[in-house]
């Protein structure tokens, strides 16, 4: 029998989103930072699965086949009879900027790590080529839930598997609690071998001064690839004792912010496996989060999907 090749496999939490069109209206759509950047990464020619917790509606039905017309591996997709997904609402507003209000205590991906299936999936990741999760992953789970996420990563890093992971912090999903975020955080970077977090979110958790200093707090952890992004500025690269700053080749104007930082981990993370070297992928990732940003919701329509 020929041996599968290794997938990447993207942690985290699937919603339904409810965003507001330029008409006021509000379209029906799905979305969630690691399922969009899990999308991205598979369109890029990755074999990729994402691995999260729906309930058996409808609406988890419809998360479900977007991930599969994808071509998003839906094996790690655990289902919990009678319960919903997320709910996310997305106003934006020309004059108050992208407002996001979230509905999500009661959804079964905060409990992935403590279903009656999460020691099968704690074994599939050991399979893993490259493990990919946020901050927003971490803020989903009991210290229970965590425990087990970080010691079945660490298992996977173990066998082999890479593993990246964004500092996606959102204060409203940890309920203002730094100290408790900050510990989660650091245990996570101890095991975290390339590292992409955004500017805006460090200075916000760390205090970081600046993008230098955010590199040398999580080399300091031990992480080896460290990729910055700094909004409409360059991304800063580390990567051993190598420093690069990558400038964003051209400023967009944004139709929709939505999903372009998912966008530019996938560009990043596409283009690492694939071969390129760390600038090279970074000029990738830019391109993709601006092709992102150019079109309104988090998944470009699959006509004009560009990756790199």
């Amino acid at each position: 029998m020929t041996e599968q090749p290794k997938r990447v496999i993207s942690i985290g939490e699937a919603t339904i989103e409810l965003a507001r069109g330029a008409d006021g209206r509000f379209a029906l759509q799905s979305g969630g930072d690691t399922f969009n950047t899990a999308i991205y990464l598979a369109r890029a020619g990755l074999n990729t699965a994402f691995a999260t917790a729906l309930g058996d509606d409808p609406y988890s039905e419809a998360i479900a086949a977007l991930a599969k017309a994808e071509g998003v591996g839906t094996d790690l997709i655990m289902r919990a009879a009678g319960r919903l997904p997320a709910l996310a609402l997305i106003d934006n507003d020309a004059a108050k900027g992208r407002r996001l209000h979230y509905w999500r205590e009661a959804a079964p991906a905060r409990e992935l790590f403590e279903l009656p299936g999460w020691a099968h999936l704690a074994e599939a990741l050991t399979t893993a080529r490259l493990i990919y999760f946020s901050g927003i992953t971490l803020s989903l789970y009991s210290n229970v839930g965590l425990g087990r996420f970080l010691a079945a990563i660490e298992l996977a890093r173990k066998a082999g598997a890479t593993i990246a992971f964004d500092g996606n912090f959102r204060p409203h999903d940890w309920k203002g609690e730094l100290t408790r975020t900050r510990t989660v955080f650091a245990e996570a970077l101890k095991r975290t071998d390339i590292a992409l977090p955004a500017y805006d979110d460090e200075a916000v958790l760390w205090g970081d001064p600046s993008p230098e200093a955010t590199i040398a707090r999580l080399q300091a952890f031990g992480v080896g690839e460290i990729v910055v992004k700094n909004g409409p500025n360059s991304a800063s690269i580390a990567v051993g004792a190598m420093r690069e700053e990558v400038p964003v080749p051209e400023v967009v104007t944004p139709v929709d912010a939505t999903a372009a930082g998912d966008g530019f981990n996938a560009g990043y993370l596409a283009s690492r496996i694939s071969g390129s070297k760390p600038a090279d992928a970074a000029q990738a990732a830019h391109k993709l989060a601006a092709h992102v940003l150019r079109h309104r919701g988090a998944i470009v329509p699959r006509t004009g999907a560009v990756m790199h």
